[in-house]
């Protein structure tokens, strides 16, 4: 009985383990921009970020944001993941609200 226990407690935890796993790496091409998002807002100045404000996106930025608007799932992802930290350096930068 212990033995049955023992099995059902560990393929419950690598469940857990594996499904964390598979998670994180839904979107690996969506971690890697929400990360580099994450970092420009993070090592630019106001200033910079104000400049930058008004300029053309690239194209690279336009497909990412066609991207964006054409699956909510991974809208979703990617704002979850940079919402924290691109709203604070934001307000901080008085560009919200």
């Amino acid at each position: 009985m212990r033995k049955y226990y023992a099995t059902v407690i560990a393929a419950m935890v690598f469940g857990l383990v594996f499904t964390g796993i598979a998670a994180a790496q839904q979107y690996p091409m969506v971690d890697l921009v929400a990360n580099n998002v994450i970092q420009k807002y993070q090592m630019s100045s106001c200033e910079q970020l104000w400049e930058a404000k008004d300029k053309p996106k690239s194209a690279q930025e336009q497909e990412m944001i066609t991207l964006l608007r054409g699956d909510p799932m991974i809208r979703k992802y990617f704002i979850d993941k940079i919402a924290g930290p691109v709203a604070n350096k934001m307000f901080e930068c008085g560009m919200f609200p």
